[in-house]
């Protein structure tokens, strides 16, 4: 897989939409895994019903923060990885007719391993 930086953030070709955008110090944008439509027994749930997906992939990262010294702490996680999140962490927003989330890296609870 073929690896772009588009304004200082890798795509890795994930999402040509979000190769448009550059998240600033610690944050990133993730994609929402897809929420559950229907129960394990086979019960349809409209979308009230749905509970937000804690889990999602980075599509785009920032360069990390900088201490008050001036010093950069690279992020933790990168363009491709599965990321769990706090149920109610970061901004949701929509980029042509994609809903994705930017949140900061304090808000990532775990890396998930493939």
């Amino acid at each position: 897989m073929g690896s772009k930086t588009t304004m200082g953030t890798k795509t890795n070709g994930l999402n040509a939409t979000a190769a448009t955008l550059r998240p600033l110090a610690d944050r990133v944008v993730a994609k929402p895994l897809a929420r559950e439509e229907m129960t394990k027994s086979g019960i349809m749930l409209p979308d009230t019903a749905k509970e937000k997906p804690m889990r999602g992939t980075v599509i785009a990262a920032g360069e990390g923060r900088r201490t008050d010294d001036g010093v950069r702490i690279p992020l933790e996680v990168q363009v491709g990885d599965q990321i769990l999140f706090t149920k109610y962490a970061g901004s949701e927003f929509k980029l042509a007719d994609e809903e994705l989330l930017i949140l900061s890296e304090k808000d990532i609870l775990a890396v998930v391993a493939s």
